[in-house]
């Protein structure tokens, strides 16, 4: 024998298993995610009401971007749920940075011509003209074909991440990660979830 006292096991109390299971469960969320994402466009598609494309376009100030990040960031981009949180993304992403957006836009306008008519920035392509832009761009979730919406919003990231490359301020990496966005989005752009809303 030891010469050791016998102790009763610790029992963990009733919020010990609430504290491991560390949340819903991941594929709940996602299937939320995709039905929101559903809804929400056809939603709106049905609406005969033009302040429903408005409410679209700012959902990310009222419902706040972490919330929809919450939903949709975890899903595949080639996701209806995936695709609108890329193109809420971008939005958020011009405007909180307007005039740096503007600058690398203007530096690769002239790389990516065609790149150029397909976003349909006004030239000169100022901030108030990427803002509306990436506006216009999310009321087209509401009207009109879906793979449109898609390729004006993956043709600005492509044209972005080239003047990035041009004025030679971003890094690899900063450059990659905004023409991947633009390759999911013209990849989503020619996929089934924009021919199923076309």
């Amino acid at each position: 024998m030891t010469g050791r006292p016998h102790h009763r096991p610790m029992t963990p109390g009733g919020g010990f298993f609430a504290e491991i299971a560390g949340g819903a469960d991941p594929a709940q969320v996602r299937e939320a995610g995709d039905l929101a994402a559903t809804v929400l466009v056809r939603g709106a598609r049905a609406s005969e009401d033009p302040e429903v494309a408005e409410r679209i376009v700012h959902l990310a100030e009222s419902e706040g971007l972490e919330t929809l990040a919450e939903v949709w960031s975890g899903a595949p981009a080639d996701t209806l749920a995936g695709c609108l949180w890329q193109l809420f993304l971008l939005r958020s992403w011009v405007y909180a940075a307007p005039e740096a957006v503007a600058a690398e836009y203007e530096a690769g306008q002239r790389r990516v011509d065609v790149a150029r008519v397909v976003a349909g920035v006004a030239d000169p392509p100022g901030p108030d003209e990427l803002r509306r832009m990436v506006d216009d761009v999310l009321r087209g979730i509401t009207r009109g074909d879906f793979a449109v919406t898609l390729f004006r919003a993956a043709a600005f990231a492509r044209i972005v991440a080239a003047g990035r490359a041009a004025i030679g301020s971003a890094t690899h990496e900063e450059i990659s990660r905004v023409l991947l966005l633009s390759e999911q989005l013209e990849a989503a752009g020619h996929g089934e979830i924009a021919n199923t809303l076309a």
